[in-house]
């Protein structure tokens, strides 16, 4: 699960996540214009909604995460996204925790931004349907994949006991990528067809 409660990770993971968060978020707000606010909020009330469902995989479990997604649409603004999230989740469910929430935040909403820059260009240029859907695809299975890993690098960085844990967690998120891969690649190919201004980021 993305979600790290308090007390798990170490000191030195905690204060590095959260300067990697913060960093993430100036940068997402210096790069927001007023008309990506509704969208951003729109996916990050998705994202704040799908990742509360959550599906036993194994020993532990996983959610929707939409990472993919949110960098496509969002760019930067994904890291604004997933933390409001992120800290109504904590505040008023218990998920994750408050001490966690930048380490959480750069483990969702980093592979997610990093899928967007990759891959959101092909997105959004392409002409072919079938490659659409295959980057679009291909962003949302790369996002959770990576945040499984960062997920795992983080257990593992704040105690090398987490170990087994990580393995666990990498493996539980393959399920996951496949779903998100589908639910991204179809997204965007709506999107595309319907409303294709909504695939581009709008920076002021």
């Amino acid at each position: 699960m993305a979600h790290i409660p308090d007390g798990l990770l170490s000191a030195p993971v905690l204060i590095g996540g959260g300067f990697l968060a913060a960093g993430g978020v100036a940068l997402g707000l210096r790069r927001l214009d007023e008309r990506m606010i509704p969208r951003t909020a729109l996916l990050a009330a998705a994202f704040f909604a799908g990742s509360l469902v959550a599906v036993p995989v194994g020993p532990s479990s996983v959610h929707l995460l939409l990472a993919g997604l949110m960098g496509v649409m969002l760019g930067p603004a994904t890291f604004l996204a997933v933390l409001v999230a992120l800290l109504l989740q904590a505040l008023l469910f218990g998920f994750g925790g408050l001490t966690t929430l930048g380490v959480n935040t750069v483990n969702i909403a980093l592979p997610g931004v990093l899928c967007g820059m990759a891959l959101g260009p092909v997105i959004r240029s392409t002409p072919r349907a079938s490659l659409r859907f295959a980057a679009g695809a291909a962003a949302g299975a790369l996002a959770v994949l990576g945040t499984g890993g960062m997920v795992a690098l983080s257990l593992w960085l704040s105690s090398s006991d987490f170990a087994p844990a990580a393995r666990v967690v990498i493996a539980t998120y393959l399920p996951l990528a496949l779903v998100e891969a589908f639910v991204t690649g179809a997204v965007v190919s709506f999107l595309a067809r319907v409303q294709p201004e909504a695939l581009r980021p709008v920076t002021s």
